[in-house]
């Protein structure tokens, strides 16, 4: 043998790898850190998705708009927002498409806009408005587009 190696016993190391508790204690931490991101994660896809359905609103209430200046009239509660997308039957003066998509006339949640022409509010042309995540919203909040 080596004259440096003599004398000397083989132990095993203690710090060779992690204890249980060691491991516990690092899960514990990266438990936490998940329960304290993953509700903010939802809280800013929900709240993307919140201001996606008033983006599309706005947006389908210019094609609205411009399919008055076209036809002359909104769409009735009949066609609904299909009009956009595909001329009602005896109209000669639709020049859409105004939607590229009828997919785009649902909300991010999947469910169709609300739209009730003539409006139930005072002064307003026609209601447009999404349902919510749930589908279960009673009527169109102060903030969404009506005219």
């Amino acid at each position: 043998m080596n004259g440096r190696m003599a004398g000397r016993r083989f132990a095993p190391r203690r710090d060779a790898g992690f204890t249980l508790v060691e491991l516990l204690v690092v899960l514990a931490i990266l438990g936490l850190l998940v329960g304290i991101a993953v509700p903010k994660l939802f809280q800013y896809f929900s709240r993307a998705k919140e201001q996606a359905a008033q983006i599309q609103i706005n947006t389908l209430a210019q094609d609205l708009d411009l399919f008055l200046l076209d036809v002359g009239r909104y769409p009735t509660e009949q066609e609904g927002l299909k009009a956009l997308v595909a001329a009602p039957p005896n109209l000669e003066r639709w020049a859409g498409p105004y939607v590229a998509q009828s997919s785009l006339l649902n909300d991010p949640w999947g469910h169709p806009y609300v739209y009730r022409v003539p409006s139930r509010r005072p002064g307003q042309a026609y209601d447009l408005y999404t349902l919510g995540p749930d589908g279960n919203a009673t009527g169109p909040p102060e903030d969404q587009a009506q005219r």
